[in-house]
């Protein structure tokens, strides 16, 4: 690892700080039983416990520093997602048409569903970039699930750009970390299927048609007024 490699690891690492609205436990980290309120250590099996509390001091010094380092990465990889989506603003506000040959050159907008690109117009883009920063807010204030198709992609593309930085820094990360992140970020999230060759089922249309995707899952999710307009 280089010079330049160490310093993003521990500016990673500081940003970690910042970020509140989701617990080191949320993102993977077990707890330590020492460490739990009584109530808490009722929530799991006495062989869980055992488990929790082997676990070589080393061993859960190195878990609590990827962990650390991950929620780092999500909090600057949501300031460049929101900057790399303005950069693709600008350049579809410059054009006339919008093309599927034009979404593949973009930075953040070619990781949606190809399909729908025509439909990625500057329109669009600013209501997915209203959509993208009430998500990364999410990050801060306290986690809520994504209240609509566009908010769930905009999680799937702040994790896609946290491995575009893990591959350049060739970050130490828990191999699983995609998975366990998008198992707490996407819990129930159908918005997968849009990626699939297929596409959605005939089950999914009402819910993933491409004129939905900034309309509220449930009468209790919310989403931005601008985008839901």
């Amino acid at each position: 690892m280089s010079a330049d490699d160490d310093d993003i690891t521990e500016e990673l690492l500081a940003d970690a700080e910042k970020l509140t609205g989701l617990s080191l436990e949320l993102l993977g980290l077990d707890p330590h039983p020492d460490d739990m309120t009584a109530e808490q250590r009722l929530q799991f099996d006495p062989g869980d416990l055992d488990e929790m509390t082997a676990v070589a001091p080393r061993q859960r010094e190195k878990a609590q520093r990827q962990t650390r380092l991950l929620a780092g990465l999500l909090w600057n990889s949501s300031s460049i997602l929101i900057d790399q989506l303005f950069r693709d603003l600008g350049t579809l506000s410059q054009l006339g048409e919008v093309t599927p040959a034009d979404i593949a050159g973009t930075s953040v907008l070619s990781s949606l569903p190809p399909q729908f690109a025509a439909g990625y117009d500057a329109k669009f883009t600013q209501k997915f970039i209203v959509v993208a920063a009430d998500v990364t807010a999410s990050l801060v204030r306290g986690w809520t699930a994504p209240g609509c198709v566009a908010a769930e992609l905009a999680v799937r593309c702040l994790l896609d750009q946290a491995e575009i930085t893990e591959d350049i820094y060739e970050l130490d990360l828990r191999e699983d970390w995609r998975a366990d992140v998008e198992e707490v970020l996407l819990e129930d999230a159908d918005s997968e299927a849009l990626y699939s060759d297929d596409g959605p089922d005939d089950a999914d249309d009402a819910t993933l048609g491409f004129e939905r995707w900034f309309k509220p899952f449930a009468s209790g999710d919310t989403v931005p007024p601008y985008s839901h307009s």
